[in-house]
């Protein structure tokens, strides 16, 4: 593997060791204010139970919280690394009981059945390996009429094909995103384009 690869294979499952911390620093950084913009598409109640999949950094769930301040959050995802980041950048929420943080896969979530009024996943649906079987699996957790949130980048030919090749990902668009969706038991899918052309937003109801 090459140099570059071993650092962007970070972005995909964060590491031990100042590579993999410094990866996560830099996604709560750099894609906040597309995440910020996801967030402006939807609507959270006060008492949520909300799943945030493929926590990274733990910036989303700080900004779910900041969005629904009463809701529950519970985190996800299968880097060590990003559990242990998770925890530490929403100690406060965390020892308040508002955020509980654990290590699993999307592929077998470690929860019960219809324990989520909403389930998010920010930038992060191009690393996952099934992607049918694995909406089925959030599908499995989510509440009946709830809804699943996917905020991602958008790259289009030659740009696509050369970051797929660098960090070994799936570049989705929307209409991608929504027959999966629909195939994986989902309806009501919507998806909001930002004007700048590089940010996704899809929302489905189960």
């Amino acid at each position: 593997m090459s140099l570059i690869k071993k650092i962007f294979a970070n972005t995909r499952k964060p590491g031990k060791g100042i590579t993999g911390k410094m990866m996560l620093q830099m996604m709560n950084t750099m894609h906040n204010k597309n995440a910020m913009w996801c967030l402006s598409n939807i609507e959270i109640e006060k008492a949520f139970n909300i799943l945030e999949i493929g926590c990274g950094g733990g910036k989303n769930i700080s900004n779910l919280l900041k969005k629904a301040p009463h809701a529950k959050v519970y985190g996800v995802d299968y880097s060590k690394t990003s559990v242990a980041n998770s925890k530490k950048f929403n100690r406060k929420a965390v020892s308040e009981g508002k955020v509980d943080i654990v290590h699993g896969t999307v592929s077998s979530l470690p929860f019960e059945d219809e324990k989520f009024d909403l389930a998010t996943a920010f930038e992060t649906v191009y690393f996952w390996p099934d992607l049918v079987n694995d909406f089925k699996e959030v599908k499995r957790v989510l509440k009946p009429g709830s809804k699943f949130f996917i905020c991602n980048e958008l790259s289009k030919g030659e740009e696509a094909e050369k970051w797929s090749k660098i960090i070994d990902m799936n570049i989705y668009n929307k209409e991608q995103l929504k027959n999966v969706l629909i195939k994986a038991g989902f309806s009501d899918v919507i998806s909001h384009e930002h004007e700048n052309g590089k940010w996704l937003c899809v929302i489905a109801r189960k």
